[in-house]
């Protein structure tokens, strides 16, 4: 009887060693979750291993803990895990150097801009004659909507050169010094911009390409300087649950140092970058090809097609509404954007367009179609697409041009848009819907610094179009509403395949990298007044945790 006992006892041993033996060791292994996969069928599961960086199996948690077992195991409590977010389009240097701007965002007024100045001078150190920059200001919430005059930044800044970015970025206020610096006179004129003057006298504002002017005779930010805007960015990325950027336009210059970040391991951020349509630009690309790893991904070039609706740069079919002397403008030539597009064509470059008014937005898609020529798998891009004419809606469809959307400009045009186009036009304008509809998928973004960086926001505008406050309660033009499930395609898988990326990031499947982020809260159910409350509490980058809110340790 003893010696069966031992028999038995032995077995049950064995088998218990057996199965420990059988589970396979993973990097982590994260159980006990709410996994939106975002896969073909919108799949959720509970639990995910990651190893060298990539999924390599999802399930329930009670199957995967019997399969696998981590260095490091998080139980998730009951949270709520997404793919990373993606930013399909974005500003990422430009966004870091805002960081040290003076932010004008939601300013009042232009006495209250200067009041803010007038504080920023007081703190300053010294009184050299250092550029100063702020972002952010916006003529159309003020009660004078008119765009102001330098004569206030005159008086509190006689030595420092000044510039002022609106809002879009699409036009500047900038006193006498900086104006002098860039040589700009009353009767002078640019094609594709306008420098403003009021009796014969420069008001400091410059729109589109007059932009350029005063913006070229700012210094460089050193590579130090650079690399700090960089990491700071970042930072405030992965606390918005950021994994990846499409950052639309930026110049050869950049392309080492963001490599040599990356390979460096101090800037973690996956990057897809197109190019601004610049020569020296196309001759960097032509001779290096295609940039491809699994940081950085420079496919091709980002065009400007016109200006911005509330600066009146927008290129529109018919007059502004509430300007009937002026149309916008395209910033080149129809037959520069033709040789482009053939260029970059003939090479087998991505090709994206900035294209707000529907003017612009015709002839881009007219010029996409002459070499698309119906069904193919370029994936060209307009981005913005905010004003659309019926009649052109077929070229989406028909040559398989990608709208890349950023919800968030809607809920911030809302209350003027239709001032600058009227009842019927404004029918055509932020059309999320109808160009899903037409492209079959639909890639949403934020274009930060212009808005905020949160994918919570722009997750909120694209379902229910409204503001912070609520407003609209009904939601703005909500025909056009997405579905969750739709604004959440948009942040990740269809960003993904936007930048034809969605073969490894996007969706949390087998295979592809480990990029996901935690939510206290369900996007999918959670009550539309409390989606903004969301707080990202962990956001992960190839299986390594970068971004931790929690505030205890669940890593065991």
């Amino acid at each position: 009887m003893c010696t069966r006992r031992i028999i038995v006892l032995s077995a049950l041993c064995f088998a218990l060693l057996t199965s420990c033996h059988t589970k396979k060791t993973v990097d982590l292994l994260i159980y006990n979750a709410t996994i939106y996969t975002v896969d073909s069928n919108f799949s959720k599961v509970s639990a995910m291993a990651i190893e060298g960086g990539k999924i390599i199996a999802t399930g329930e948690t009670k199957q995967m803990q019997q399969a696998y077992v981590g260095n490091l195991n998080i139980d998730a409590q009951g949270k709520y895990i997404y793919p990373g977010f993606i930013d399909a389009h974005a500003h990422f240097l430009a966004y870091g150097q805002s960081l040290g701007a003076v932010d004008l965002k939601g300013t009042k007024s232009w006495p209250d801009v200067l009041k803010k100045l007038a504080a920023f001078k007081k703190n300053k150190s010294g009184n050299d004659t250092t550029w100063i920059t702020g972002q952010g200001w916006d003529q159309n919430d003020w009660p004078d909507k008119r765009f102001p005059s330098k004569s206030g930044l005159d008086s509190l800044f006689p030595n420092n050169p000044v510039v002022l970015s609106r809002i879009d970025g699409h036009a500047v206020i900038a006193n006498q010094k900086a104006l002098d610096l860039a040589g700009i006179r009353p009767y002078d004129s640019i094609k594709g911009g306008e420098i403003l003057v009021q009796d014969s006298a420069l008001t400091g504002v410059l729109i589109d390409n007059a932009t350029q002017l005063v913006f070229k005779q700012i210094p460089m930010p050193t590579e130090a300087e650079a690399t700090e805007a960089l990491l700071k960015a970042q930072q405030n990325c992965f606390a918005a649950g950021l994994t990846s950027l499409q950052d639309m336009g930026e110049d050869t210059i950049l392309i080492p140092l963001l490599d040599s970040l990356q390979k460096a391991g101090s800037l973690k951020m996956r990057l897809y970058v197109l190019l601004l349509d610049k020569k020296a630009n196309f001759d960097y690309l032509l001779k290096k090809g295609i940039i491809k790893t699994d940081y950085l991904h420079v496919p091709g070039f980002k065009v400007f097609a016109d200006g911005a609706l509330g600066s009146r740069g927008a290129c529109l079919l018919q007059p502004y509404s509430d300007d009937s002397t002026s149309y916008g403008f395209l910033l080149s030539s129809k037959a520069h954007y033709d040789s482009v597009a053939k260029f970059i064509y003939k090479h087998h470059f991505q090709m994206a367009t900035h294209a707000i008014g529907d003017s612009a937005v015709r002839t881009m898609l007219k010029i996409y179609a002459k070499y698309l020529k119906g069904p193919n798998d370029r994936r060209w891009r307009i981005e913005h697409a905010q004003i659309v004419n019926p009649a052109d809606l077929h070229y989406f469809k028909d040559n398989q041009i990608i709208a890349s959307m950023q919800p968030t400009h809607a809920t911030s045009d809302m209350y003027w848009a239709e001032t600058r186009l009227g009842p019927e036009r404004i029918k055509n304008a932020y059309i999320n819907k109808t160009l899903l509809e037409q492209c079959g998928y639909l890639p949403l973004g934020t274009d930060f610094p212009v808005e905020d960086i949160s994918p919570i926001k722009t997750f909120y505008a694209a379902v229910f179009r409204r503001d912070a406050s609520g407003f609209p309660k009904d939601g703005f033009q909500i025909e056009n509403a997405l579905t969750r499930q739709e604004a959440l395609q948009g942040m990740t898988i269809w960003a993904a395949k936007a930048a034809f990326e969605d073969k490894e990031k996007g969706s949390l499947e087998p295979g592809k990298f480990a990029d996901f982020v935690v939510t206290d809260k369900d996007l999918m159910q959670a009550d539309v007044e409390d989606i903004l409350k969301t707080r990202i509490l962990m956001t992960f980058i190839g299986g390594q945790k970068v971004f931790d809110r929690s505030g205890r340790p669940i890593l065991r």
